[in-house]
């Protein structure tokens, strides 16, 4: 959950600290899972069909409300994510300011575009890459549509400690240097498996909370 970190000064750090009405009120949220040693062999088995269903859709999509920390910089807004294959559209918003962003990029790393920023429209060959040179910070969003689904990301699987909880779900998450935290769980509904409704994700001193609100798969 890192593709919203961001430099101060820049105009997506402008967006964040305006949208103050974005509420990631969470008093009534439940209790996070407990992380278990033993994961029955059940439960294993309904993880495993919930990884093949969720890696089956191509095409997803979700909204949801987003806050980060940098230090002593921070803020929250919407957040909506539209993904096709390996293609992603990211979009970061301020209701009250209607200023936003878009990232667009590819996972295989095959080029990206940046809107929104001061100075106006940016392209390269890497979406990851060009965020760092408009913004100052390294973030792996080619990674993020993994985590974001409750997944260990692909290329970097073997390098991951992973913790779960009795449903066999990941609970926490450590990959490139990040702890990704599963706070709760949208339960499966129809053809819709189980995905994450709360994440938060923690490097150093940054750290970023993730509300979704909803979730598509398939085409809309």
């Amino acid at each position: 959950m890192k593709v919203t970190l961001f430099k101060a000064g820049t105009a997506l750090a402008m967006a964040l600290a305006l949208a103050g009405c974005v509420s990631l009120d969470e008093r009534k949220a439940p209790a996070a899972p407990a992380v278990v040693s033993t994961v029955s062999a059940a439960a294993e088995r309904a993880e495993a069909a919930r990884v093949a269903a969720v890696r089956a859709q191509s095409q997803w999509a979700f909204q949801g409300r987003v806050a980060v920390n940098k230090g002593r910089n921070g803020g929250n807004g919407r957040i909506d994510w539209q993904q096709q294959d390996r293609q992603y559209e990211v979009e970061l918003s301020a209701p009250v300011t209607r200023q936003s962003w878009k990232l667009t990029g590819d996972s295989h790393h095959e080029g990206g575009r940046l809107e929104g920023m001061e100075g106006g429209t940016r392209e390269g060959e890497d979406a990851q890459q060009l965020l760092l040179e408009a913004t100052g910070w390294d973030i792996p969003v080619n990674q993020l549509p993994d985590w974001v689904r409750g997944l260990v990301a692909g290329d970097t699987a073997a390098a991951a400690r992973i913790e779960r909880d009795g449903e066999g779900r990941p609970r926490r998450v450590e990959q490139m240097g990040w702890q990704v935290q599963y706070l709760d769980w949208f339960p499966a509904e129809g053809d819709r498996p189980v995905l994450p409704r709360r994440i938060e994700a923690v490097n150093g001193d940054a750290k970023v909370r993730l509300v979704v609100d909803s979730w598509v798969l398939g085409s809309p």
